[in-house]
């Protein structure tokens, strides 16, 4: 039997709402106290309790952290679903089960350890009713006694996860060392394939989500307003923002210097975005795809009235309602040209910790820059899985408000046109409510306007405007944050990626180096795209663009550009669209095949 040391995935199969969130964090924090990079996975049903959930670990000392598609290790909490579950399992893959469970008569070519958990937990923890709570440590008990996991970095793990509730810690160890126990007494010559060893590869990192490191991006780039309407996987951003900001951001006396606001509907809380920061505040909103539907309208008057504003879109599964917990780049092209008429809109791509945390704070700063709509586009798995990541550092540059006319500047000028192009880059000066000098002063109207903000129906006029509105998208490109050739091999062939699938991504061109196959890979990060892309296309002869989606919606997005339209025969597309975390050996396949056709064909 092959060893695995810190390269392993434990897949967790029970119920939604059983508790075993806590477990599972415990189980991946302790890992990581070990100095071992590890990652999670949370597949959770779209109800509150009783669907099956999975929790994917992955223990990988080379910092992989994308989905892997087989499991070493799979714990069966779920009578609903260990058939199918053990079933789809590796052969020799360690099954942790209930012992009522059939799993030793369906499959021989595994390792099954049967456990009596309820009897287990009647010895750990003498009260009933606290019992359904604590049943799932067992499991991390038995998981750990089998892997090597440290007593130490377990008990870290649980003062992480309970803080100083010292009862829930006592009771909850009680539990795991009741695990430990029956391996060691009734498995003593079981050995894992599996073992975890003592690493210093997570030291000064950090777990954390994407949704809350864009939260607290957004502290810092000073959001005065969130208004919100709940909807997963986006929701967290809110409470995150919340917690944060009632630490951080009150005055001396106690005041808080934002405000959250749940709107009544997705449509309101764009609304108060748009109003707030037309008055000069800094506000955001968080959504996803059936909220972004409901936003294209005053997102198309954002985008023609040049109001600023910030949108978080951490996408899920559509159309319609959809799968609602399941993680998708389905929104990139539907968002890119939001609302009717002619609108580009501009997108930020994150594909890492960092990014959501950066690219959220200077969202703000292009909002205000460019003033139009920003939107941030991440997804459920970035959005609400833990990831190891660098610390976030301290943000403490100056706030880029962009181009506002004070009273003072008035004295230096002679007129004033809310649309007038003065410094001909397309971006217009603009003033704020509250000015002394009535010739700041200007209506907003999202109906046709000229150069001073005056209402007209002239197709000329209309022309102008539009025109300039296409210089200043020209303009944007400069600003947004630009594409990263992250792998170089001087290849004929590339890869081109965005968002959450880079983990994957990354992985996988480093698969296929090691099978002879080499790729270059560029990561996209923003929309509209920077003269990185075309260079890229120019300098390949095949591209691959994987996409989370069934239509190729990057792809499409590339095609639209009408300079990189030439390149667009050079393009195929990679689409993974279940729902799932991408897996780097899915890509890994895939290129593998098309590779292996076109050197067949060519022969």
């Amino acid at each position: 039997m092959t060893s695995k040391i810190n390269d392993f995935s434990i897949n967790v199969a029970t119920v939604n709402g059983s508790g075993s969130q806590s477990s599972n964090q415990v189980l991946i924090r302790s890992i990581f106290r070990m100095g071992i990079p590890v990652s999670g996975k949370n597949l959770f049903p779209s109800n509150i309790q009783g669907l099956p959930t999975w929790f994917t670990i992955r223990v990988n000392e080379n910092s992989w952290t994308a989905r892997h598609t087989q499991n070493d290790i799979l714990v069966c909490m779920n009578d609903g679903t260990y058939l199918e579950d053990v079933r789809s399992a590796a052969p020799q893959t360690i099954i942790i089960h209930h012992e009522h469970m059939k799993v030793a008569e369906t499959r021989k070519d595994i390792r099954s350890i049967a456990v009596p958990f309820k009897d287990l937990i009647a010895k750990a923890c003498p009260e009933a009713k606290l019992r359904k709570l604590t049943v799932n440590m067992l499991y991390v008990g038995i998981v750990a006694e089998l892997v090597g996991i440290e007593d130490a970095a377990i008990d870290e793990a649980l003062v992480q996860q309970f803080k100083t509730k010292s009862k829930v810690i006592s009771l909850n160890k009680d539990a795991i060392n009741v695990g430990r126990e029956f391996i060691r007494q009734t498995q003593p010559d079981f050995k894992s394939q599996c073992q975890v060893q003592r690493r210093n590869k997570t030291q000064n990192k950090i777990l954390i989500e994407g949704n809350a490191a864009s939260a607290i991006g957004a502290m810092f780039a000073g959001c005065q307003l969130f208004s919100w309407y709940p909807i997963t996987p986006s929701s967290s951003v809110a409470e995150y923002f919340s917690q944060y900001a009632d630490k951080h951001r009150v005055d001396d006396h106690g005041k808080k210097t934002f405000a959250v606001v749940q709107a009544e509907d997705e449509l309101a809380a764009i609304g108060m975005v748009l109003g707030a920061s037309w008055m000069g505040a800094r506000a955001m909103t968080a959504t996803s795809g059936p909220g972004i539907s409901l936003m294209g309208e005053f997102t198309g008057y954002a985008y023609f009235t040049e109001t600023p504003a910030v949108i978080f879109d951490i996408q899920r599964v559509g159309p319609s309602t959809g799968l609602p917990t399941r993680t998708s780049q389905g929104d990139v092209l539907f968002v890119a040209n939001l609302s009717h008429g002619d609108t580009k809109i501009i997108c930020l791509y994150p594909g890492t910790i960092d990014e959501c945390y950066s690219f959220a704070y200077q969202a703000f700063d292009l909002a205000e820059q460019l003033q139009w709509p920003i939107f941030l586009m991440s997804d459920l798995d970035l959005g609400m899985n833990l990831w190891m990541s660098d610390p976030l550092e301290y943000i403490d540059k100056p706030l880029q408000r962009g181009k506002v006319l004070k009273d003072k500047d008035f004295e230096k000028i002679e007129s004033f046109g809310r649309y007038q192009d003065t410094d001909h880059d397309g971006i217009c000066y603009r003033t704020l409510p509250g000015l002394k000098d009535r010739r700041g002063v200007f209506f907003t109207r999202g109906s046709g306007h000229n150069e001073q903000a005056q209402y007209t129906e002239s197709g000329d006029t209309y022309v102008r405007m539009m025109n300039r509105l296409n210089k200043k998208w020209e303009t944007a490109r400069s600003y947004v944050p630009g594409s990263i050739l992250e792998y170089q091999f001087d290849s004929n062939l590339g890869v081109v990626a965005y968002g959450s699938s880079h983990d994957a991504v990354r992985e996988s061109v480093t698969e296929l180096k090691q099978n002879a196959v080499a790729l270059d890979y560029l990561r996209l990060r923003a929309y509209p795209f920077d003269s990185k892309l075309e260079d890229f296309l120019k300098n390949h002869d095949r591209v691959f663009v994987v996409d989370q989606n069934r239509d190729g919606q990057m792809r499409a997005l590339i095609a639209q550009d009408p300079k990189l339209a030439p390149y667009v025969p050079k393009l195929e597309s990679l689409l993974y669209y279940d729902g799932l975390p991408l897996a780097a050996s899915s890509i890994t396949m895939d290129i593998m095949e098309r590779v292996s056709k076109s050197v067949a064909k060519a022969g």
